[in-house]
């Protein structure tokens, strides 16, 4: 995984605004979502949203320290934007 390039990657869709961070934010979204990443510490919460939008066909992964990645205290983000959701799923299946 080459967190250099993720971590540019989520930054660059937290500034353009096509990332939803939080469980808060997420319980109950119903537009569209291409990736969710979730902390591999988080709660029971998080991971019960997690699950529900896997459900929905959401492709998901569990990363560590996701609050590095974010430079903000997240346990759980979703990407609504096609092209960046991508780019972050290619470098995170690089080991």
């Amino acid at each position: 995984m080459r967190r250099d390039k993720i971590k540019d990657y989520i930054n660059l869709a937290l500034k353009a605004g096509y990332a939803v961070i939080g469980s808060d934010k997420l319980d109950g979204y119903d537009k569209k979502l291409y990736l969710i990443l979730i902390d591999k510490n988080s709660g029971k919460c998080c991971k019960k949203i997690y699950e529900n939008l896997k459900k929905r066909n959401i492709e998901g992964y569990e990363v560590e320290s996701l609050f590095e990645l974010c430079n903000i205290n997240c346990k759980i983000i979703a990407f609504k934007n096609k092209g960046l959701s991508d780019e972050i799923k290619k470098y995170i299946n690089k080991e």
